[in-house]
């Protein structure tokens, strides 16, 4: 089979935000989308390894917060590449309550939903939520997976459930170097060399420093 076709499979950037008790929780998602329409019904995949899963899993609702191409790259880093059983993802995100859930003020539009189903899967668990709130919050039109790839120049985690390994062809030409955030999967291709780039330089996708690129 060719795996290449997912690509052609379209996805939005989402942050999904729950709570741990009382405190914000979230992670970066691209697989949800729109059920029914009344009741309106979103359906949302989730791996089983996010601790967002198990925070949806006890409360029983989730938000939506929908990313816009003007949404700042670093939100995807922040709530896609570091787990919030060890940090809070939301220190010095600027957000607001709606149905007791954060939903990100930078962003184009959130949707709050309560579970009324879920199905497993060997790896991911499908959340099916009637929708109980939602607004525009902003004009800019909403980021697609496509953009993130091509424009932002990021790359899916393993958790997510359009993640495919890289794979290595025969023919291909062998290129510049490239240097590589190892966390994220950023390419730098600024006119800058990397190598002249200060030491407090760090990647505009995951905040990770300089030290974490490598050279490919």
């Amino acid at each position: 089979m060719n795996t290449k076709v997912f690509h052609n499979l379209s996805y939005g950037v989402y942050i999904i935000s729950s709570l741990d008790g009382e405190r914000p929780t979230g992670c970066t998602a691209n697989s949800v989308m729109q059920i029914t329409s009344s009741p309106a019904t979103l359906a949302l995949s989730m791996n089983h390894d996010n601790f967002t899963n198990s925070c949806i899993e006890k409360t029983g609702k989730f938000a939506v917060s929908i990313l816009s191409e003007t949404s700042d790259p670093s939100l995807i880093g922040q709530f896609g590449f570091q787990s919030g059983r060890d940090v809070n993802k939301f220190e010095n995100i600027l957000f607001e309550t709606k149905e007791g859930l954060p939903v990100l003020t930078d962003s184009c539009g959130y949707i709050i939903c309560k579970v009324i189903d879920k199905m497993e899967t060997s790896t991911h668990t499908v959340f099916l939520g009637e929708v109980i709130d939602g607004d525009i919050q902003s004009v800019s039109p909403s980021m697609t997976y496509a953009y993130y790839h091509r424009v932002i120049k990021g790359k899916s985690p393993k958790n997510a459930p359009t993640y495919l390994p890289e794979e290595e062809s025969e023919n291909t030409i062998p290129s510049k170097t490239s240097w590589v955030c190892s966390i994220c999967g950023y390419v730098y291709d600024e006119e800058a060399p990397f190598e002249e780039l200060p030491d407090s330089y760090t990647c505009p996708i995951c905040k990770q420093p300089k030290s974490k690129f490598v050279k490919q």
